[in-house]
């Protein structure tokens, strides 16, 4: 039986959208295939060995979290043994055993940015998902667009904003984004699920969006909006180095002038509406998977990533790729793949025989 340690929480305002992450995880795992060590990431960062209980991190009006219990896991010493050990609140140390691989399901920083990849990697422990770089790349929307534009990928316009600059002369700042008209978006550069998102339409609200922005991290990006509709198509590394699989398109669908926020992706139901699959114009479709398949080499991805776009009369441009997405079984990325063929407990074995096979 293949042992899986599922690694969640985290020191990232996405804290509680990856322990509802793991609660859709525990609760469709195979149990006749894998036996499950839950290791939860307090907000401080320590490692605790958790319940394997999907309700108590299901997501609900009260946000749920990993609390400090006291245990304390231990990571191997060196690539030589893949063994972990546990420490519980009295002290006392034992044994876990050898672990298979590690599925981290961590959203945001200090997770999905290459950090808790790299560590891994110095342990020599396999693990499900996007490598150091492809991670670190995908977290920072900045060197995502950078990247994209390089390889030809229609990305919106932007300006990156450092908080030297914006503390020496925020109004020369300000005044540098105008070309890129209004409405604008402003967006931590590394933060996920909204968090820290805001529209704007004048200069006075862009001087506070970007404070709310510098509050989740120390660079900021101020982007044109486009206008489109929100597509998005989730993307699978190919089996032994073939090339990238790429589901059919699923669309957020939100009221008019709204935008799909932290509060409409997890909290208000009736903010909006997540359809998968969607309809495309003839030959939409299969431009979207290509460009997608671009997008995930592009970075160097592997395992799995969600490439998110918008459909303009021009065609597409892309917003973003998300190397660790929303896993829950109603979030996009399964969604997706379901429609395409693939049900939610598959697509957890696929992942885990990806992160098996990986040579990193």
């Amino acid at each position: 039986m293949t042992r899986v340690v599922l690694l969640f929480g985290g020191r990232s305002s996405e804290h509680s959208i990856s322990c509802a992450t793991a609660a859709g995880v525990l609760g469709a795992i195979d149990r006749d295939r894998y036996e499950v060590i839950p290791v939860g990431i307090t907000r401080d960062g320590a490692f605790v060995l958790e319940a394997d209980d999907p309700d108590r991190f299901r997501l609900r009006s009260e946000l749920p979290e990993v609390v400090d219990n006291g245990t304390r896991v231990h990571w191997p010493e060196s690539a030589a043994s893949r063994e972990l050990h546990v420490t519980d609140a009295e002290g006392r140390r034992s044994s876990l055993g050898d672990v298979d691989v590690v599925f981290p399901i961590l959203h945001g920083r200090f997770g999905e940015d290459g950090t808790v990849q790299g560590l891994l990697e110095l342990v020599g422990l396999p693990y499900v998902g996007d490598g150091v770089l492809a991670s670190a790349v995908g977290m920072d929307k900045h060197f995502t667009k950078t990247v994209l534009a390089q390889a030809g990928v229609p990305v919106a316009p932007w300006r990156t904003v450092l908080p030297g600059e914006w503390e020496r002369d925020a109004d020369a700042v300000l005044g540098s984004v105008g070309h890129l008209g209004w409405p604008l978006f402003v967006k931590p550069a590394r933060a996920g699920s909204s968090v820290g998102v805001s529209r704007v339409t004048d200069r006075d609200s862009l001087a506070r969006a970007i404070e709310i922005a510098f509050a989740e991290d120390g660079k900021v990006l101020v982007e044109q909006a486009i206008g489109g509709r929100e597509v998005e198509c989730g993307v699978l590394s190919g089996r032994a180095g073939g090339p990238p699989r790429v589901s059919v398109a699923g669309e957020i669908v939100t009221a008019p002038g709204a935008f799909y926020d932290f509060d409409a992706k997890y909290l208000d139901p009736d903010a909006a509406q997540v359809v998968c699959p969607t309809e495309l114009p003839p030959g939409r479709l299969e431009e979207m998977q290509l460009i997608a398949a671009t997008v995930f080499d592009a970075i160097g991805a592997s395992g799995l990533a969600r490439v998110d776009f918008f459909l303009t009369d021009d065609g597409f441009v892309v917003n973003e790729i998300n190397t660790m997405p929303g896993f829950t079984p109603i979030s996009m990325f399964p969604k997706c793949w379901i429609a395409s063929g693939v049900d939610y407990p598959e697509l957890i074995d696929e992942l885990i025989a990806l992160g098996l096979e990986t040579v990193r």
